[in-house]
């Protein structure tokens, strides 16, 4: 798992304020946090939720050790009652949220925590650093899996990834984005993702010549081995060599299964080498291609005719290269005592940029009558629109600004109970479920939502009893 280990994964801010609410006589309050993103990472359309399974694990889990209070009682600013009641924590709140694999959008609420003030405060930090990495890789592999086409992509980036656990995280996010295989043989145990490989370049010059350097690999693996043809010379030598060790395993009724160009101009390398491969006989053998690969390269090489059946993608993939943070923020949406109604919080800023929603809400992605998606709509729980008759819909930043939504065939609510009473009551599918409905998800999202540049801008917008609420709380905090 990706979980924190420790329950000091977290900020100091998030215990000084958490021991501050209990001395502030805060303790009996109740909190709604929201976490949600405020923009989409790379200037895309739309970003991949990741992070639920091991958000969740890490709420049921969390605990302080002996060892994790006597650290805190050396800093000296922590009371011994409050280090004693970190001794007996447990999280014991609720969270709605997205399904793990959703398509999500800005400003929506992807995870909805309700628990005790001071408890709910403390998990900020772990939350939003799992959802963060996880969201903004898998939003990546997505981008770079659309632009090379359905089970075209392995990831390669453990050696350029951030970190021993940047390298595991990023290859189970890299998965559920798309990617069909990692090169990380440690995620393929833990998470069950197939491992794929060829060779390196050591292994051609650590033998007297490029061609026994394919004979003997091609000799001890037998079955779809991938030769790399660039040591040397991609087109005066390995592609030659590559074919002659071909046709002698087609003849001892075997196959070569590919060739992997990582290097050079590959539009042209790819086109060259499919016409010797063809000419030759083997035109079965598919070209893999590396080399500082990312979504805007795949999607020119295509422009330019390459003949590609392949790529390994790493570095760019597994630094989410372009963007290296996304936006996800965790805010106070609503707090009450108990048997109290709630009172709506938000943050208000001159920015509006900044600014958040409040109250405890749902969301809802109406579709039409074929299905594909249409906008999303969020509103204060307890009132499910009727939206057979239409519903308006309202900008979240500018309130008159508005949208009637008519032809509504189906309007799925999209936060479901996850964690109740700090036990997890989702249902976690298997990693490859989660990957085939990020798949699902994108085929129902409009083709310029997914474009690389200037994507169509998919609508979010408030509900009419949403946005009486947030107009309000805005005016009253403005005077």
């Amino acid at each position: 798992m990706s979980a924190p280990p420790s329950a000091l994964f977290t900020d100091l801010y998030q215990l000084t304020m958490m021991q501050g609410y209990l001395q502030a006589g805060l303790g009996d309050e109740e909190a709604c946090f929201d976490l949600f993103f405020r923009t989409n990472p790379f200037g895309g359309g739309y970003t991949v939720f990741a992070g639920l399974e091991d958000a969740l694990e890490y709420l049921a889990s969390l605990h302080f050790t002996d060892e994790d209070i006597a650290y805190l009682h050396s800093l000296k600013i922590f009371s011994a009652g409050f280090l004693d009641y970190l001794r007996r924590f447990r999280f014991n709140g609720e969270v709605y949220s997205h399904t793990e694999g959703s398509i999500v959008f800005p400003l929506e609420p992807v995870l909805r925590v309700k628990a005790p003030l001071f408890e709910a405060q403390l998990v900020e930090t772990a939350l939003l650093n799992i959802v963060n990495f996880q969201s903004l890789i898998a939003t990546k592999s997505a981008r770079i899996c659309h632009e090379a086409g359905e089970d075209r992509v392995v990831e390669f980036g453990l050696r350029r990834a951030q970190g021993v656990d940047g390298g595991i995280t990023a290859a189970k996010a890299a998965y559920i984005g798309g990617c069909s295989a990692t090169s990380n043989v440690h995620a393929g145990k833990i998470f069950g993702i197939p491992v794929k490989g060829t060779h390196a370049h050591s292994w051609v010059t650590a033998f007297p010549d490029e061609l026994s350097a394919f004979r003997k690999f091609v000799e001890i693996y037998p079955v779809n081995p991938i030769l790399l043809v660039d040591t040397y010379d991609t087109l005066k030598s390995g592609i030659p060599n590559a074919i002659t060790v071909g046709q002698e395993m087609k003849e001892r009724g075997g196959n070569l299964f590919g060739v992997r160009l990582d290097s050079g101009d590959l539009a042209f390398l790819s086109v060259e080498t499919r016409r010797m491969l063809d000419s030759a006989g083997l035109a079965d053998v598919k070209i893999v291609c590396s080399n500082e690969l990312d979504e805007h390269i795949i999607h020119d090489l295509g422009i330019q005719g390459a003949r590609i059946d392949l790529y390994g993608v790493g570095t760019r993939l597994v630094t989410a290269h372009g963007e290296p943070a996304t936006s996800g923020v965790y805010k106070l949406a609503a707090i009450r005592r108990a048997g109290e109604d709630w009172r709506m919080k938000l943050k208000f800023s001159e920015g509006m940029k900044k600014a958040s929603l409040p109250g405890v809400k749902q969301v809802y992605r109406m579709s039409g009558a074929d299905g594909a998606m249409m906008a999303d709509l969020i509103e204060l729980e307890n009132g499910e629109p009727d939206f057979s008759a239409g519903v308006w819909g309202f900008h979240p930043a500018m309130e008159y600004h508005r949208k009637f939504y008519s032809g509504v065939a189906a309007a799925q609510p999209l936060l479901t109970p996850a964690m109740v009473d700090g036990v997890i009551t989702a249902s976690i599918p298997p990693l490859a479920e989660t990957r085939d409905r990020v798949k699902r998800e994108l085929d129902k999202l409009h083709p310029t939502v997914k474009r690389l540049l200037n994507p169509h801008i998919y609508k979010v917008s408030l509900g009419p009893r949403l946005n009486t609420a947030t107009k309000k709380l805005r005016e009253e905090l403005a005077r």
